[in-house]
């Protein structure tokens, strides 16, 4: 079994800065870690290599830098690692990142393609189908659980708001996991001694054979207009003592602003 991790490596969240020219957050320099949902996309597809066999491969597309988020993977236990890495990528929207991670797919091939919902830096919860509308085949988000895996089917459990839905599919098939799914391994220091001397393969737009139009700010049909810090707003009360009395008050309040 062909199992592919993406994975993102986001800024820490109290040191997120952005570029004023072209609102794209700035990641050079910034402590990064690997996006928490990722984290049990990995888990996912270690446990599929253990019950089915073969390779579990991480992918991502970043700075230089974000192989250091590749070697955690490996320490984890992924068999390798490819770094998608090129000029041509920077300031991509969440249409050409996954343009470009499913030509990578593409170029390495898989049977199982495993993402984190979503990023906590973005929270769009867009990449992960967008790559496999790319690639033509199903995905399933929301994965609570995997049930059963054959050498042509998945059958997995889909987190809804009234409970979930089972939900069986063919290969190769897409899974966008929740934390629900699993806890993820700690690197073991085998995992660690491994991750130090893994070569990660380096890959750029020529390799994977992509369209440069489909590239980077280029290929970005999202362009952001404008960021700003919401103001401040002072006008607040807090409700105080027990629950009766705060329920009571905020009766009255909301009676004086005529909402009851």
């Amino acid at each position: 079994m062909r199992i592919i991790v993406c994975i993102k490596q986001v800024p820490d969240t109290a040191e997120v800065r952005i570029n004023p020219e072209t609102n794209t957050l700035i990641r050079d320099g910034v402590p990064s870690i690997i996006n928490p949902y990722d984290t049990h996309a990995i888990e996912a597809g270690l446990q599929i290599r253990e019950k089915t066999g073969g390779t579990v491969t991480v992918v991502t597309m970043g700075p230089p830098q974000a192989e250091n988020a590749l070697r955690e993977a490996i320490s984890m236990g992924a068999d390798g690692a490819a770094l998608l890495t090129d000029r041509a990528f920077a300031g991509s929207d969440t249409w050409a990142t996954a343009y470009t991670l499913a030509k990578a797919i593409e170029h390495i091939g898989a049977d199982i393609i495993l993402c984190g919902k979503q990023a906590i830096d973005g929270d769009t919860a867009q990449v992960g189908p967008e790559i496999a509308e790319f690639l033509d085949i199903p995905h399933v988000a929301y994965v609570r659980k995997i049930d059963d895996i054959t050498d042509s089917t998945i059958v997995v459990q889909r987190l809804m708001d009234d409970g979930y839905d089972v939900v069986e599919s063919s290969l190769p098939v897409l899974l966008t996991v929740v934390r629900e799914l699993n806890v993820p391994r700690l690197p073991s220091l085998k995992g660690k001694m491994a991750a130090k001397k893994a070569v990660i393969r380096r890959l750029g737009a020529a390799d994977i054979k992509a369209e440069e139009e489909s590239l980077g700010l280029n290929g970005s049909p999202t362009q952001v207009r404008n960021i700003f810090a919401p103001k401040v707003k002072k006008d607040r009360k807090m409700l105080e003592g027990t629950a009766e009395e705060q329920v009571e008050s905020l009766i009255r309040e909301l009676a004086g602003l005529k909402c009851l």
